[in-house]
């Protein structure tokens, strides 16, 4: 059989999974080593801190992995310190540490955007900032179009999301995304600034943001999980008076009931494709025609759209045939992480 290891968490948790028992526990991991085993796999389940870093063990070996959404990302960044020492030694992680690195992470999101897709999927032309002073700077060149929408980097179901039709507003939302202020930290640094001439101070607003165009007349939007050669769509309404759709819980409705535009399926799966990755959660919007994908993720996503939709659409040949949804949350997901190994 050939091996895989499985990278759990701290709390001997793996991946993302709706309804999970207990509570946000992830995939069932039996379950998982189960199937992968019908399918020709051995699995390691090893937390993050038990590995050791020797070649033999780890060169040319697959590796999945997980992550974590807590509070400052701390466990998040070891993880990938661990994944990126074993990656080093020749172990073949999936998916690349890249969508690890955007997870929770929306500034290298849009830096993967830009890096390694096409231009009908840089629509957006969303602009990043590390600082606030950087943003001041843009401003005073004139380089943001209004009304635009600011994002804090890490953040989802549209928390740390804000619409700001003027300069002052966007100034206001980026201040309170961005803070880092230390009062002890901020005295320190005025006492430099006034020892030593020049001086300028470090920034108390040192919270990464992007900043996207706003896209009007928006009145829905999808979330779309890609698995393998399998789509789920999940159609989520803009409430009145909003502009999110995104976590708006307003009249969801999932699989052929999404109203989902197909003629689309192929725009999104190319989109997968161009990634590399086993299984990816897009938003996807439409308007006038134009099609947009606001965000992307290729780990630990939310696995609900899958869950809730009675019918999914699989690529067979050149066209989309709506299949029933048979698939619990674990068979999809190894099935997407057996094909992408299989296709090497």
């Amino acid at each position: 059989m050939t091996e895989i290891y499985l990278i759990s968490d701290y709390k001997n948790n793996f991946g993302s999974k709706w309804k999970a028992q207990p509570y946000r526990s992830g995939y069932d991991k039996n379950l998982l080593t189960d199937l992968f085993a019908k399918n020709g796999f051995n699995v390691n389940v090893i937390s993050a801190y038990e590995v050791k870093f020797e070649k033999n063990i780890w060169v040319n070996s697959w590796v999945i992995y997980t992550s974590l959404e807590e509070k400052g990302l701390h466990y998040k960044n070891f993880l990938f310190d661990v994944l990126k020492g074993i990656e080093s030694l020749g172990a073949k992680v999936i998916p690349s540490l890249d969508f690890l690195q955007a997870h929770e992470n929306k500034v290298f999101m849009e830096i993967l955007r830009e890096t390694k897709l096409p231009e009908k999927y840089r629509t957006l032309s969303s602009k990043i900032f590390g600082t606030i002073e950087d943003l001041e700077k843009s401003l005073r060149k004139n380089q943001i179009v209004f009304p635009c929408v600011i994002k804090k980097a890490s953040g989802s179901m549209s928390r740390n999301v804000a619409l700001a039709k003027n300069e002052n507003e966007l100034v206001a939302a980026a201040k309170k995304m961005s803070s880092t202020y230390n009062l002890k930290a901020s005295l320190k640094e005025l006492i430099r600034s006034k020892k030593y001439k020049g001086y300028k101070q470090e920034s108390s607003f040192q919270n990464k943001f992007i900043i996207q165009p706003f896209v009007e007349n928006l009145t829905c939007d999808w979330k779309v999980l890609i698995y393998g050669n399998q789509i789920y769509t999940l159609k989520r309404n803009i409430k009145a008076n909003d502009f999110k759709a995104s976590g708006s819980g307003l009249n969801y409705t999932a699989g052929s009931e999404s109203d989902f535009p197909i003629e689309y399926l192929d725009f999104v799966y190319e989109f997968f494709k161009i990634l590399d990755v086993p299984n990816l959660s897009l938003d996807f919007s439409l308007t006038n025609n134009q099609p947009y994908i606001f965000e992307f993720q290729g780990i630990s996503f939310g696995t609900s759209t899958q869950y809730k939709s009675k019918d999914y659409y699989e690529k067979m040949g050149d066209s989309w045939e709506l299949k029933k949804n048979d698939w619990s949350q674990e068979e999809v997901y190894v099935d997407s992480i057996v094909s992408f190994i299989q296709s090497r």
